[in-house]
């Protein structure tokens, strides 16, 4: 008698079935023990995180997608929306924006890191240093018609800082009118990098991720409100997946990637 076409298929389901477990690869529970976080975090924390990402896919944790930008955008598209389990914000603001529109889940926001703010030159430019000082001239520095790249100071976090700093050294007012405003700090180096123009402010670890670009002053930390990144997660999100990697953030071994980048863990 000949197999009927119900029968092919059910020999092949179980012969498919025994097949995976004699190779111990049960795809079902493979997918349910690696779920998938949806994370925002501000562009300057790129390389950090998505080392850190990679470790705890490494360790199956997880599954990780990164997603980054300035900190104002990525807070817009969450309040619009988008699909974020985590948040991490180059600056308090953002985060209080979320929070203030019950965004995020009660506990859990923390501050995680803090940062400095730098001016940079291209490695070969004639400029050695700055002094920033107060009433110094950044004018002056940028000589000519060349402008000042930086995040744009109305929404890019390193921006604000720089402004904030550059008004309190009494610089602003002759420089407001020579800036390059970018759309997040990452572009803010790139500028620099090419040769594009001669000064960027752009935070610390930026600069340090650059064999194109060097520090040529530090911004006083007096000048500025102080540089924090806090972090939560994200009310519709996944919850309890996010808790775990943002427990992972806080980890000794996250603490390593994130100081091997210049920042300084809370």
């Amino acid at each position: 008698m000949k197999p009927t076409n119900h029968l092919i298929c059910t020999l092949f389901a179980v012969l498919t079935v025994l097949t995976g477990l004699g190779s111990g690869t049960m795809v079902g529970i493979s997918a349910a023990a690696e779920p998938e976080v949806v994370v925002f975090a501000a562009a300057s924390t790129t390389n950090a995180v998505t080392e850190i990402g990679a470790m705890y896919e490494a360790r199956q944790l997880g599954r990780i997608t990164l997603s980054f930008a300035s900190s104002s955008t990525l807070a817009k598209q969450i309040d619009n929306g988008a699909p974020a389990d985590v948040y991490i914000s180059a600056n308090k603001k953002w985060m209080d924006y979320l929070e203030k529109k019950h965004l995020l889940n009660s506990g859990s926001r923390v501050d995680l890191l803090s940062n400095r703010i730098v001016l940079i030159v291209p490695v070969d430019s004639t400029i050695k240093k700055i002094d920033v000082s107060p009433g110094f001239s950044l004018v002056t520095a940028l000589g000519g018609e060349e402008r000042l790249s930086i995040g744009d100071p109305d929404h890019v976090p390193a921006g604000t800082y720089g402004r904030k700093a550059l008004e309190n050294l009494g610089s602003w007012n002759s420089l407001k009118d020579r800036l390059a405003p970018m759309k997040d700090v990452r572009a803010a180096l790139v500028l620099v990098e090419r040769n594009e123009a001669p000064i960027g402010l752009v935070y610390a670890t930026d600069a340090a991720i650059s064999s194109k670009v060097r520090v040529a002053a530090t911004f006083p930390l007096d000048s500025h409100p102080p540089i924090v990144y806090p972090v939560a997660t994200i009310a519709d999100g996944k919850a309890a997946e996010a808790k775990k990697f943002l427990s992972f953030l806080k980890s000794s071994d996250a603490r390593k990637v994130f100081e091997k980048y210049g920042f300084s863990v809370k």
